[in-house]
C-alpha cells in the first residue's frame, strides 16, 4: 500500500475551504498522485441477523481496509465519531479516518475497531 499519511489531507484542506462534496471530489484526484487505490461514496450491506435490512455509503474506501469519513463543519461532535465507528463495525473494516476540513484547524481522527474480527 502507497504511504497514506495525514498530509494528503493538509494539502486539500489548505487549498480552499467549501461543503464536503469538495473535499470529496479534490481527494478522488489527489489519491492516484500518493499511488493509493480507493472507492468513492462505497456502497455497503447492513445485516441485522443475517439478513440485509439497508444500505449505508462511506465517503472513501482506500486499499480496500481503510474507511474515510469527510466532514465539514465547525466542530466534530461525539455523534460524528460514533457514526465513523458504527461504520467500521458494521462492515468490519479494522482502521478508519474521521477528517473534519470545516474548522480552522483541519481535524484528522484515526479509529480502531475493536470488534473487527479478521476473516
Amino acid at each position: 500500500m502507497a504511504l497514506f499519511t495525514e498530509s494528503l489531507f493538509f494539502f486539500v484542506h489548505e487549498y480552499f475551504v467549501f461543503q464536503e462534496v469538495i473535499y470529496q471530489r479534490a481527494l478522488a484526484i489527489e489519491m492516484p498522485y500518493c499511488d493509493l487505490n480507493f472507492n468513492r461514496e462505497f456502497e455497503m450491506p447492513i445485516y441485522y441477523r443475517n439478513i440485509q435490512v439497508g444500505t449505508r455509503r462511506v465517503d472513501f474506501l482506500v486499499e480496500e481496509v481503510v474507511s474515510v469519513e469527510l466532514k465539514a463543519i465547525i466542530k466534530l461532535e461525539d455523534v460524528h465519531l460514533a457514526q465513523a465507528i458504527n461504520y467500521l463495525e458494521a462492515y468490519n473494516i479494522e482502521v478508519g479516518l474521521l477528517i473534519n476540513f470545516g474548522s480552522k484547524s483541519m481535524e484528522f481522527k484515526r479509529l480502531i475497531n475493536t470488534k473487527y474480527k479478521q476473516i
